[in-house]
């Protein structure tokens, strides 16, 4: 069960620049200790029913159970809602050929622990001891090219194909999750976003926006440098810290 004291988060999404439809999708909840940003998948046909089912199922998950608990059960509906994606809805879309999915990415907090969730690009960030950490790894083919390491940081982000997905809720028959666990420290606080968000901030950007003492006032400073930029893409992001 939850236990210690409530940690305060702020939430915000936005359209951006150029697309008249959001497709992002978040969960805000610190009483229950869960938190999760869902990303349609661009392009795609019914994303942003994708991204809301989501957020909206993980927001009915029972609370109680410690920690390994509530991460069996939020995987159990991620797996449930990757087939319901990937079948039902593709046919009521009238279109069978054509994919619905969203990324994922979840934070579940009790007492001193926290697990981060998540399939696609959509990212965890920690910020402790004046020092971000990406905790999640994105599963796009831009990342599998750099972890092949046969071309450069450079050839990869010009690849066509470099903002392709490869993992995906409902993108496949089979979904496969990551999850990375950690012990929580006082002063810790952690930002989940959308790609949208952070292809528009700089580290430097992000390092002064999550020193900040107010999870609002630091999600305030990420979209508004954000939407100074092109924001060509939706933007979502959560700020949450103790």
């Amino acid at each position: 069960m939850l236990a210690g004291k409530r940690w305060r988060s702020a939430a915000r999404t936005d359209p951006g620049k150029v697309r008249s439809r959001n497709e992002d999708a978040f969960l805000d909840c610190p009483e229950h200790g869960l938190w999760a940003v869902a990303d349609g998948m661009g392009g795609h046909r019914h994303g942003d029913l994708a991204s809301r089912l989501i957020v909206e199922s993980l927001a009915e998950l029972p609370v109680m159970g410690d920690l390994d608990e509530r991460v069996r059960r939020l995987r159990q509906c991620l797996h449930w809602l990757n087939r319901r994606l990937g079948e039902e809805l593709t046919v009521i879309s009238g279109q069978t050929e054509q994919t619905v999915g969203s990324t994922v990415v979840a934070l579940l907090r009790d007492g001193n622990r926290a697990a981060c969730v998540w399939a696609g690009d959509s990212r965890c960030y920690l910020w402790r001891n004046q020092r971000l950490y990406q905790l999640s790894r994105d599963h796009s083919l831009l990342q599998r090219l750099l972890d092949e390491g046969e071309v450069s940081p450079e050839q990869a982000r010009r690849h066509p194909s470099a903002h392709a997905l490869t993992r995906a809720v409902g993108a496949s028959a089979q979904l496969n999750l990551e999850v990375l666990e950690l012990e929580v420290r006082p002063g810790d606080a952690f930002l989940l976003c959308s790609d949208g968000l952070y292809q528009n901030l700089d580290q430097r950007t992000l390092d002064h926006a999550l020193s900040l003492a107010s999870p609002r006032a630091a999600l305030e400073r990420l979209f508004d440098s954000a939407l100074r930029g092109a924001a060509r893409d939706n933007l979502t992001g959560i700020v949450i810290r103790q």
